[in-house]
């Protein structure tokens, strides 16, 4: 049966070089083009199918028709999610493993995360407006907080506390700048793709060497950390995880709290570029903490896409999913969807007011059900950090905000705002 035909299909003999060129819009460009939420299309050499829309989620997240397996490229396991994560499991195995890791996000934890996070951001507050009080101005105290920097070790710091992972001041820095690299390496070519193969390096050596200390009983992680649960934590054969998938999954809970600074620089942008949004943010009416933050992470760029291979043939929109085939869900282009958001590239958290929680049409760490789907476990423990770090910004701190430049590029994967948001004069609110 020829349905292909129906399917509009890109031209060109290979589209790497304008996925590279594109970014984010690589697919919302050719939906457009084509008037259509599939198309065909060739990346690396493979042919690839791309979907959008609320329709193209629900079927993506069907895990009878996809699998994860062999989906994600080794570039990105080599840097962002590892190998062997919870990411490239399907089935019996991705349950039970995901399983472990809603274990960790109870509701006792989640609440010593807030904590966790509020203590951090004070003690930051306090050497930021030391720091930009100063007299003695020079290079290397130039009197003003590139926040997205700062936040990087702020998150590190939080991460590990609340994960039970040591973490001694003098090696926070370089810790974080690691954990970093693994976020912006997997979209990088050149130097930034191997800054972050040698960070995963650098990181799965120092968590392998925390969970073989917690198995010997060197390190006593309390029952209910991150550290402890994946230390122990079996497979289904009843043994132990493998020490490398344990490190695995141990930086797959720290690293994405350490990402939260992407979306802490974006949203000091946001209350910025709205001061309302700001004095809103201060009163917090009506959990407006929790609008903000699901608005910053729909309307700034983070994931453009995710991939999964066809497990079993079956036709969708006219179009043959054969058995094995590479399908990218459009995750920026469904974040910004007209048919989905009133307005969608204006920045306004009242939409999430009367929000349904459709769990398909707002993926902006994926979609479909925690507990049998891909949808990322750690999505809670962004929220709440999101939240406290952004509350901070608006209640407790004074800043000034110097000329600087604050566009960030769509065709960058991750993308950041240039100046990475420069402060200064900073005072805390007593």
């Amino acid at each position: 049966m020829n349905v292909m035909g129906k399917v509009p299909k890109d031209k060109t003999l290979d589209n790497s070089m304008a996925l590279l060129m594109e970014g984010y819009e690589f697919i919302p460009n050719r939906c457009r083009k084509y008037h259509s939420d599939i198309f065909i299309t060739r990346l690396l050499g493979e042919k690839v199918i791309c979907i959008s829309g609320v329709e193209a989620a629900k079927i993506f997240y069907d895990n009878q028709k996809f699998t994860r397996t062999g989906a994600a490229p080794k570039r990105v396991q080599k840097t962002l999610f590892g190998v062997n994560g919870v990411q490239a499991l399907d089935g019996n195995a991705h349950k039970h493993r995901k399983a472990m890791f809603m274990s960790i996000m109870t509701p006792y934890n989640l609440s010593q995360l807030e904590a966790i996070t509020n203590k951090h951001w004070e003690s930051a507050g306090k050497e930021w407006e030391r720091k930009t009080k100063s007299r003695n101005k020079s290079f290397l105290n130039p009197k003003q907080i590139i926040l997205f920097d700062e936040v990087q070790n702020i998150m590190c710091k939080i991460a590990c506390e609340w994960a039970g992972v040591p973490l001694s001041a003098k090696e926070v820095k370089q810790r974080a700048d690691d954990l970093g690299k693994l976020i912006d390496g997997f979209g990088g070519i050149g130097v930034r793709y191997y800054e972050g193969l040698c960070a995963r390096k650098r990181t799965e050596s120092w968590i392998k060497g925390i969970i073989m200390q917690i198995r010997q009983g060197k390190i006593e992680a309390a029952k209910n950390t991150a550290a402890y649960t994946i230390a122990r934590h079996r497979s289904l054969n009843g043994k132990l995880l493998n020490i490398q998938v344990a490190a695995v999954e141990l930086i797959n809970i720290i690293r994405p709290i350490v990402a939260i600074a992407t979306y802490v620089a974006f949203g000091a942008v946001a209350m910025y570029e709205h001061p309302d949004c700001r004095i809103k943010l201060a009163k917090n009416e009506n959990n407006y903490n929790l609008m903000f933050a699901q608005e910053v992470r729909r309307y700034f760029p983070f994931t453009p896409f995710v991939g999964a291979r066809v497990r079993n043939d079956f036709v969708w929109s006219n179009c043959l999913f054969k058995r094995g085939t590479l399908v990218l869900l459009d995750v920026y282009g469904i974040d910004h969807d007209s048919r989905l958001w009133r307005k969608p590239y204006e920045f306004q958290p009242e939409r999430f007011r009367k929000w349904g929680g459709n769990p398909y049409s707002f993926i902006p760490q994926g979609g479909g059900d925690y507990y049998d789907g891909h949808r990322c476990p750690g999505e809670m423990v962004v929220i709440e950090i999101m939240k406290a770090s952004l509350g901070y910004m608006a209640n407790k701190i004074n800043y000034n905000v110097p000329r600087q430049n604050l566009t960030y590029s769509l065709k960058r994967i991750p993308t950041l705002p240039k100046s990475r948001f420069v402060i200064n004069k900073v005072r805390r609110i007593k």
